[in-house]
């Protein structure tokens, strides 16, 4: 057991290492070895137990972050996604997120392509997979953040440097994509929120972000959306239709008189 606890750590450092800005080392001069707690330990075998999630990790994020570093997606599945921004890694990318979305630029938007055990992809005002904001493209910012599961990173077209507002969210490691595509924050809470994106290219029904917002802006989440019943008044309104006001019931005929006349009968 003791030798399984190692080799859980050292990948619990491993991960921290690739998604945690580290200190500068002295000349190449590894630090010293940090005593991994028994609750991370817990927490990677609970992720990578049979049966777990595919794919599933613990997102290694830092316990403290700046709220104006983290993101808040306010997404129509029914609940709220915060990923922790890294400005240390894609400075710009990370400016232009928030620059847009202090703008209300993703309010409203949809999930236009989402890929089952891949990604699902937004940020695009059209729809469509080829619109953006007005700000000019982006140079890459390639760097050694991997694209595992609930990393976000910038969408882009052939070019390298044509990143602009599209972005995405890995559902199911994809490390092929890394230093290709930039990675700029980690999903830190909700993920089971992004799970729910309806899937498709496009989807029948597609998913959007209600509300996007920094956490430092302290915008509450949008109250939830219900189709409000129709309700008829008890008065007529001046929108309701005329209607023909009922016939008067036809007058009874009055009765005919008798012509008979009535004889007194003598005994």
């Amino acid at each position: 057991m003791n030798r399984l606890w190692r080799a859980l750590a050292a990948l619990q450092m491993a991960l921290a290492a690739l998604l945690l800005p580290g200190p500068a080392h002295a000349q190449g001069r590894p630090e010293p070895e940090k005593e991994i707690s028994r609750e991370a330990i817990e927490a990677v075998e609970k992720a990578n137990k049979p049966g777990a999630v595919p794919g599933a990790m613990v997102p290694v994020v830092p316990r403290s972050v700046d709220p104006d570093n983290i993101w808040v997606l306010d997404l129509s599945t029914g609940g709220r996604v915060q990923i922790a921004l890294r400005p240390d890694a894609a400075p710009e990318h990370v400016k232009r997120i928030k620059t847009l979305t202090r703008q209300g630029f993703y309010d409203g938007t949809v999930f236009h392509r989402v890929i089952d055990g891949f990604m699902a992809q937004g940020g695009d005002p059209t729809a469509t997979g080829t619109g953006g904001s007005k700000l000019p493209d982006l140079k890459a910012e390639f760097n050694d953040l991997p694209h595992v599961r609930g990393a976000v990173s910038m969408a882009r077209a052939n070019s390298v440097d044509s990143a602009n507002s599209q972005f995405f969210i890995v559902l199911f490691p994809a490390l092929k994509l890394d230093h290709n595509y930039t990675v700029f924050g980690r999903v830190m809470s909700g993920m089971e929120w992004a799970d729910a994106i309806e899937k498709g290219e496009p989807p029948a029904n597609p998913s959007k972000i209600v509300q996007a917002s920094m956490a430092s802006d302290n915008k509450p989440a949008p109250a939830p959306q219900s189709p409000i019943p129709a309700v008829k008044l008890s008065t007529p309104s001046i929108f309701d239709a005329p209607t023909a006001a009922p016939a008067p019931a036809a007058a009874a005929a009055p009765k005919p008189k008798s012509t008979k006349s009535t004889k007194s009968s003598k005994h």
